[in-house]
């Protein structure tokens, strides 16, 4: 306190050297310069848009070739490995469901596979498990390898009111096309990944609208021993009636879009 009071003797103050010293010491800001050179350069072209979009196709490509290869479908005629059964065996079939519908095998292979190796109820469940896995999957990675490449693409004005809907009205939207059978199921997930829909509203609504169509098809598989008992007419009937419906909507609405 001594050496902070002020000397009123000749009119002036005397502040202690402690207080110029705290005055005068100013934060000095980093001056450290950004990263330059070769591996910056590198780095910021491997996490450019356009690159995660190749690598998201070249992985799609890779996915294909081993479909190609290991042939999954060959499951409805030779049936599923002796050595696996129970709980185990359904939740390997599911999440192999999931990784081979991302390389576009057909679901509806899968729903029938399903049906005859583990029955209408378990084959259900797995089939839904599966879906829900594989679209999951295959938005994770269009949202995270392909949507800052291709958002800015959606010129056109049917590509602009597609990703509007998705947007603003994800859940009744996405619910709608999984209840709609002609929807290819990798291109609903493709496409929704480039909007802006919320993860959980997608995969809520493509748990929800999957079961109608899968059901019919696993079912189908089921009975397939069975073709004239009734649970396997009804089954048919559910798979061809919406398909019939959803190919006369398309042809009533082909005037419609090509005037867009």
């Amino acid at each position: 306190m001594l050496d902070d009071a002020t000397t009123r003797s000749g009119g002036t103050a005397t502040v202690s050297p402690r207080a110029v010293t705290t005055e005068l010491t100013v934060p000095v800001p980093s001056l450290t310069p950004a990263p330059t050179g070769l591996v910056a350069r590198c780095g910021r072209a491997l996490l450019s848009p356009w690159s995660r979009l190749s690598a998201l196709v070249l992985l799609l490509a890779a996915a294909g070739c081993c479909v190609l290869l290991f042939e999954p479908q060959r499951l409805l005629s030779d049936g599923w490995p002796a050595h696996l059964g129970g709980a185990a065996a359904i939740v390997l079939f599911a999440v192999a469901y999931g990784l081979v519908t991302v390389a576009f095998v057909p679901r509806p292979l899968l729903n029938l596979a399903a049906g005859a190796l583990f029955g209408s109820q378990l084959g259900l469940g797995a089939a839904i498990a599966g879906t829900v896995l594989g679209a999951g999957i295959a938005f994770g990675l269009g949202r995270l390898l392909g949507q800052d490449a291709l958002r800015p693409l959606l010129r056109g004005r049917v590509l602009k009111a597609a990703d509007g809907q998705f947007s603003r009205h994800g859940f009744r939207s996405m619910l709608a096309v999984r209840l709609f059978p002609g929807v290819p199921f990798w291109a609903a997930n493709y496409a929704a990944s480039v909007s802006r829909m919320g993860y959980v509203p997608f995969l809520l609504a493509t748990a929800l609208g999957s079961i109608p169509n899968t059901a019919a098809y696993v079912v189908a598989g089921a009975r397939a021993s069975t073709p004239t008992s009734p649970a396997f007419l009804i089954a048919l009937a559910c798979i061809a009636v919406p398909a019939l419906a959803g190919v006369v909507v398309a042809w009533r609405k082909r005037h419609h879009l090509r005037g867009r």
